[in-house]
């Protein structure tokens, strides 16, 4: 009892904030792992493809790719968000069943823009990812409406990095000069819409309705701080990002008006919640344990547990006690394309590091006669992210004989990170 006692008090003196290096260790071999998996999934998205099959082959890379890290240690790994596969017009992750028979027959479209995400978590840090692909042009260059969706979201995208950066941050000059960057305001919710509503207008697009961007902390990819973009009535967010914060940020954008409308398809993404509820049906406590077991409170398809029919009978019963929380399906309103980014990053004293997310985006491999000129908006966009701090020499030269006060050898100032 006494050594149990102990084994407790040691887990609350842990420290899980990114003040803990190996906090950020595990974070970035999340990310690594998310951004591997969203690669190859990527590659599997050609037209005729079966979304099902792709999720499942998505799912089965992730476990094989977890597997080989953190082996036999007693850390706890595994998903923070199953592989979804969204078409064209769906906002929301989409994960359809096999049991379902018309939902299991749903294909890739040629020339859809098809959104991935997917994550993994090491020690109940989560990294998730998304990108969106337009199938069956790989290699080819995009052009018209779809040149114009992708590169709204791309720099609507980079423009939010950037405003989410803690105001004087990364400024330079005097110490008075320092001071006075950082004693400026935050941008506003408000503010942050409007801006990127300006990039957005400029190809003709529009936000995604309440597109929104969360707090991540320890087995957590929903904090108490979250930024709501082009927010639904009643809806707002809450908090600005502060430096040693992990955020997932989220860009989502349409071709026609953002808003967005509930689907027919069932919902098969869920969570457990932090609730407790007598569950009456043998099949809702086994579905509970079961997730408790694999996937803790991060999200999880039904099309992942061992039975999958007995998991929609239970499902029922468990949402219904709040013990889970479902995930509803929502698409574009006028069935317009959509495309989604989700990035993973870490706000440290260098500034944001991009720990996971889509690849880097080739801007020369989309033509549209639209430009943004907008000044305001160009100048947060050629703002850098985080201080140049490099690759020092670890080695240290010896100073040179008679060297000035002063003057000393190259800064090894470490990222931080």
């Amino acid at each position: 009892m006494a050594e149990e006692k102990k084994e407790v008090a040691d887990e609350r003196k842990i420290d899980y904030s990114l003040n803990n290096p190996d906090t950020l260790t595990k974070y970035r071999t999340a990310a690594t792992i998310s951004e591997k998996v969203l690669d190859a999934v990527s590659k599997l998205c050609v037209p005729g493809a079966k979304i099902v099959e792709v999720c499942q082959k998505g799912d089965k890379l992730m476990e094989e790719e977890i597997d080989k890290v953190y082996r036999g240690k007693k850390v706890n790994k595994g998903f923070s968000h199953p592989t979804t596969v969204s078409p064209s017009s769906f906002v929301t992750p989409y994960t359809p069943l096999t049991s379902d028979e018309a939902e299991a027959a749903v294909e890739i479209k040629e020339g859809e823009p098809i959104k991935i995400q997917l994550g993994a978590q090491i020690d109940g840090f989560g990294a998730i990812v998304c990108d969106t692909i337009i199938a069956g042009k790989t290699g080819d260059t995009i052009t018209g409406r779809e040149a114009d969706l992708m590169l709204a979201t791309h720099y609507a995208n980079e423009l939010l990095l950037r405003l989410m950066l803690p105001p004087g941050l990364l400024a330079q000059g005097t110490d008075q000069e320092k001071a006075k960057a950082a004693s400026q305001k935050p941008p506003t919710q408000s503010q942050i819409t409007q801006l990127l509503e300006k990039v957005c207008s400029t190809y003709e697009c529009n936000l995604v309705e309440s597109t929104t961007s969360w707090l991540f902390d320890h087995n957590e990819i929903e904090g108490p701080k979250k930024i709501v973009l082009a927010p639904a009535e009643g809806t707002k967010g809450d908090g600005v990002p502060e430096t040693s914060e992990v955020w997932g940020v989220e860009m989502g954008v349409s071709l026609g008006s953002g808003k967005v409308k509930h689907l027919e398809q069932r919902p098969t993404l869920h969570r457990r919640t932090l609730q407790t509820y007598g569950l009456k049906r043998p099949t809702s406590r086994k579905l509970l344990s079961e997730v408790q077991k694999k996937f803790g409170t991060f999200p999880f398809s039904l099309r992942q547990l061992e039975d999958e029919r007995d998991a929609k009978t239970g499902v029922v019963e468990c949402v219904r006690g709040n013990v889970l929380r479902q995930y509803e399906l929502v698409g574009d309103k006028e069935d317009a394309p959509v495309a989604r980014f989700l990035t993973t990053i870490a706000i440290t004293k260098n500034g944001i590091s991009k720990l996971g997310g889509p690849p880097a985006f080739d801007v020369s491999k989309y033509e549209s006669d639209k430009k943004i000129m907008d000044e305001e908006v160009l100048k947060i966009l050629e703002q850098p992210l985080a201080r140049n701090v490099g690759k020092k020499n670890k080695k240290k030269k010896p100073k040179k004989k008679g060297a000035k006060k002063g003057e000393t050898d190259e800064d090894e100032e470490s990222d931080g990170e």
